[in-house]
């Protein structure tokens, strides 16, 4: 009868060093047995773990806005249109106020106003949904508004230095050939109620877009008054819409529709029809890509200003 001589071997616990720039922090423990005599046994040590770091971005002098960009400041040609919008939401206030004292009527126009403004706050809401989502800088007529709306989600903070004429020209010009013919053709009261309010809350959802990125410090107080009470979007509730996963919130007139369309998911269900009809992705159901991951100012950017 043979006996098998019995050797005691214990684990090895070896490792090897990976070097790598890219920064990742977090650390695992690699181990391995080996049956190798127990004078080998080489020391524990921990090796990096490759695991992405969530980017932080912060913009650098040579990309950011600046306050001289010639993107952010008015044009005489963009004065001239906000200056003839503004007179084509004059004209229609006017008939509509003329049209209520020959009639004696005044309950009805005041409704159709209010009706105006209501639907002017979804409409804002699913214009700025659709150009959020759909769409790309070489999209015939409103390319322009995708590609500044995809930028202002890199640089919100920009909308409080773009002037005023330069935030509003474009949605004056379109206010303009809208509604001056109905101005200008049509005497009813009730119409022009609801006409005129509608399109001027469309037409300055812009400015109240830019207050609702501003600091209660630096706003006027009218303005913050009319922030607290809903009768413009909130500063609050407009950043929620800045914030992951970038899909609500949408409304930026009163914001009084952002609730029920965000509670009843209303967004969510247009997008899941377009897809299934067209095969169109919605870019909130991407993660944002780097180039529009929002861009923070230093303390010492800031103070240049």
């Amino acid at each position: 009868m043979y006996s098998l001589p019995q050797h005691k071997h214990t684990p090895n616990l070896y490792h090897t060093v990976c070097k790598n720039s890219s920064p990742f922090h977090p650390f695992q423990v690699c181990c391995s047995t080996t049956s190798t005599p127990k004078s080998n046994v080489k020391p524990l040590v921990i090796e990096p773990r490759l695991v992405p770091v969530v980017p932080r971005v912060i913009t650098t002098d040579e990309h950011r806005p600046i306050n001289k960009d010639t993107d952010l400041q008015s044009t005489w040609s963009h004065r001239a249109w906000v200056t003839i919008g503004c007179s084509t939401l004059l004209i229609s206030l006017g008939e509509s106020i003329k049209g209520a004292m020959d009639s004696n009527m005044w309950v009805e126009p005041i409704i159709a106003s209010w009706v105006g403004y209501i639907l002017a706050d979804l409409g804002s809401g699913v214009y700025h949904w659709a150009i959020d989502n759909y769409g790309d800088g070489s999209t015939p007529v409103v390319g322009a508004q995708i590609e500044a709306f995809q930028g202002h989600h890199k640089w919100p903070w920009t909308i409080t230095r773009r002037e005023f004429a330069n935030n509003l020209h474009a949605l004056a010009r379109a206010v303009t050939f809208t509604v001056l013919p109905i101005a200008i053709f049509c005497h009813d009261p009730i119409v022009q109620g609801f006409v005129g309010v509608c399109s001027g809350c469309i037409m300055f959802s812009q400015q109240f877009h830019a207050w609702a990125h501003g600091t209660k410090s630096r706003l006027p107080p009218l303005v913050v008054a009319l922030q607290e009470t809903g009768v413009l979007v909130s500063r609050s509730q407009h950043a929620a819409h800045h914030r992951p996963p970038y899909n609500n919130n949408y409304c930026i007139v009163s914001g009084v529709w952002n609730e029920f369309l965000d509670k009843h998911k209303v967004f969510e269900a247009m997008e899941m029809v377009l897809y299934f009809k067209t095969g169109v992705r919605p870019r909130s159901w991407t993660e944002p890509a780097p180039e529009w991951i929002e861009e923070i100012e230093t303390s010492s950017q800031i103070q240049t200003q």
